[in-house]
């Protein structure tokens, strides 16, 4: 090694941001493991940098005895004392055991560690970078289809989306373009950085409707809960302290303008925009939108309702395999039992 390379080394470590030291000690380290391989050495051997004088030495520890049994490691007392005159019995001595071609492969050591240790740091910087992005929506073009999972270009990594994070019944194809939530910001078995995304968690919906109507973005409207049955439907709840705002005109828009952004990125999706309340009574009848509830009788003390609707609205109210019933309680958090008029006159 020669004095350009420690320059080359100063310069790259400024540029990149990697600690000079760092490198040499990784550098050190590795010739260590090349001089044994390389030389079939049992020895304790040391690898000292000398910047100063652009040099690599190997020294190997040997430890000060009466007896030498393994030269490999022990060196007798006399011998020690030529190399250090205030040598003593259990000291350990460095013998130099430079090899004369130790250059050439220190220089290809060097080389492959430094090549590693960027390759290191890049990804320590992309994950870093990305890491504080999870809960947020990104846009990459996707780049494989596999059983399974999708692989999304991100720019400077790659967004898996696993089975479960597909929603049924979208079609992924090559080259498409694509957005998505991030679920989590992840290393693999080889320390690459890797993105977690879904198209399926209910954050998806929440931040494409931040992103679509500004008084939620503003603050001005609260999402107070979201579920959701992918690919099928969304029942979202939403609050308004001031009373001039109406949270659902606001979400819906006129004709519903507003909300034809979220719906064509969810495609076939259908969304019931409600509006929380922190009577359960209203917020039952709400949540069971599009059906039109007659009354809501309410057991606090087990969290339970009985809602009673028209005979005509009772298959809307339920939805298809109980679906519309099923998000409603867990949009509410209560235990819905659903009758029509006839029904509980029926009863009575």
């Amino acid at each position: 090694m020669n004095k350009e390379f420690f320059e080359a080394l100063e310069e790259l470590s400024i540029e990149k941001g990697i600690n000079k030291d760092y490198i040499l000690d990784a550098i050190e380290t590795a010739l260590v493991t090349a001089y044994k391989r390389n030389f079939n050495s049992q020895e304790n051997v040391k690898i000292v940098i000398d910047e100063e004088k652009a040099s690599i030495k190997v020294y190997s520890l040997k430890e000060v005895v009466e007896e030498v049994f393994d030269p490999a490691i022990e060196i007798d007392l006399e011998s020690a004392k030529k190399i250090d005159k205030k040598a003593k019995l259990e000291d350990i001595v460095e013998v130099e055991i430079t090899p004369a071609n130790f250059g050439r492969i220190s220089a290809q050591t060097a080389k492959q560690v430094i090549i590693q240790k960027l390759r290191e740091a890049e990804r320590e910087i992309v994950f870093t970078e990305y890491s504080d992005r999870q809960g947020e929506i990104v846009s990459g073009m996707i780049q494989r289809v596999d059983k399974n999972l999708v692989i999304v270009d991100l720019g400077r990594l790659e967004g898996i989306m696993t089975a479960n994070e597909q929603v049924p019944g979208e079609e992924y194809k090559v080259n498409d373009k694509i957005k998505a939530y991030v679920v989590e910001v992840t290393k693999n078995n080889k320390g690459v950085p890797q993105m977690i995304i879904s198209r399926t968690h209910p954050g998806f919906v929440r931040r494409l409707f931040e992103l679509e109507i500004p008084e939620i973005y503003e603050g001005l409207i609260e999402i107070k809960n979201i579920v959701r049955e992918p690919g099928s439907r969304t029942k979202i709840a939403v609050y308004s302290k001031d009373m001039n705002i109406d949270p659902v005109g606001s979400c819906v828009g006129p004709r519903g303008i507003r909300i034809q952004n979220i719906l064509n990125e969810l495609k076939e999706e259908k969304i019931d925009v409600v509006e929380w309340s922190e009577d359960p009574v209203q917020f039952i009848a709400s949540a069971l939108s599009p059906a039109t509830v007659l009354a809501v009788d309410v057991d606090m003390e087990n969290m339970t309702s009985k809602v009673v609707v028209p005979d005509n609205q009772l298959s809307l109210a339920i939805g298809k395999d109980g679906q519309n019933a099923r998000l409603s309680a867990k949009l509410t958090g209560w235990k819905i039992d659903i009758k029509s008029e006839s029904q509980i006159k029926g009863e009575v």
